[in-house]
């Protein structure tokens, strides 16, 4: 009798210290977003306060760099087989460029006019989808990422730019851009990120991650888009001038990346306060993955909290060309060849 009532004690203690274990873990998952510890060092790193508004704001609208449809691209196939149904492709490349040739139907937009166009020019949420389409891809990937971050759900990137609509843009487009010129310049050395630092301070004035929000994408698109690529020549010219990001899988960037470059992870990286807090911001910072869209996506993201961020033209194909079709099937990478271009309809 004595054992089975030390038992059931035993047992009343244990419930007791499971139940406080679990209001523990709850409680730590509800904190506030104005603060990240550190893993390895576990030293806080305080978070500025319209910044932590923001990243609360669009992390309880959808969470979207960190949902199963970023990043949101689409074929050049499917854009052609969805022509005369319910989508809208908007061309952002220049006006000169747009009359010389574009998609059927299409419309288009100078950058800083997107904001008020999708206000009140048209009615987004009236389509199937919306395609971004740009030169290589890469811009409208930016685009898109902005537009998804604002809540239009249904704007998507077309894969490669007008590269992969007709073989005349991908002459002048992704087919002359790729190259192995700095190959042999590649690093194996695994560089480790800074310790945690902060994020840059926000200073909008406003109250609210959704004014902060609609407060930043305004001046993104107010700035436009001159900056937002950077050529291999820039950053294998001068790499320490830069905090290189890089965001390969874990084997391709042990195989070879541009020196000095630190790896993030593909997911689990935007959004995390303590990832993000690691990116320096007192220094431009680039960032690169296979082909430019990735980037472009992340780059986004970045410059909304006030990184200097830019996205490396054509990614791993701008440089490594030709290590990166020798190792196409053992390391899975994606190289632009002819057999991405298509040979569409354009008109005039």
């Amino acid at each position: 009798m004595k054992r089975q009532s030390l038992l059931v004690i035993s047992l009343f203690l244990l419930c007791i210290i499971s139940v406080s274990g679990c209001k523990g873990k709850k409680t730590e998952s509800k904190q506030d977003v104005v603060q990240a510890v550190n893993k390895t060092v576990n030293n806080p790193v305080t978070i500025g306060n319209e910044t932590a508004l923001l990243l609360k704001d669009l992390k309880e609208n959808g969470d979207y760099v960190n949902s199963k449809v970023f990043p949101s691209l689409i074929k050049a196939s499917i854009v052609n087989e969805s022509l005369g149904k319910n989508i809208l492709v908007v061309d952002i490349r220049s006006p000169k460029q747009f009359s010389e040739g574009h998609i059927k139907g299409a419309v288009n937009k100078k950058f800083e006019e997107i904001p008020s166009y999708f206000e009140t020019g048209i009615k987004p949420f009236e389509y199937d989808k919306i395609i971004m389409v740009s030169e290589d891809g890469q811009v409208s990937s930016y685009t898109t990422c902005l537009l998804r971050l604002m809540g239009y759900g249904n704007v998507y990137s077309m894969r490669w730019g007008m590269s992969a609509w007709n073989n005349k843009y991908a002459q002048d487009g992704w087919l002359k851009g790729v190259s192995g010129k700095y190959e042999t310049n590649l690093e194996n050395l695994v560089n480790e990120r800074p310790s945690l630092l902060s994020m840059p301070e926000l200073k909008t004035g406003l109250l609210t991650g959704s004014e902060i929000g609609a407060a930043r994408f305004r001046k993104l698109f107010e700035e436009g888009t001159a900056d937002i690529l950077i050529s291999a020549d820039d950053v294998f010219s001068n790499p320490q001038k830069y905090y290189i990001i890089n965001l390969d899988r874990k084997d391709k960037y042990e195989d070879g990346h541009i020196p000095g470059s630190v790896r993030y992870k593909p997911e689990g990286t935007l959004g995390y306060t303590d990832e993000m807090a690691s990116i320096p911001n007192d220094k431009p910072v680039v960032v690169y993955c296979g082909t430019g869209h990735n980037s472009g996506f992340a780059t986004a993201y970045l410059r909304l909290f006030g990184y200097d961020a830019h996205t490396l033209k054509y990614g791993n194909n701008g440089f490594m060309y030709n290590k990166m079709t020798k190792q196409r099937t053992a390391l899975s990478w994606l190289p632009f060849t002819l057999a991405d271009v298509n040979n569409f309809e354009v008109v005039k």
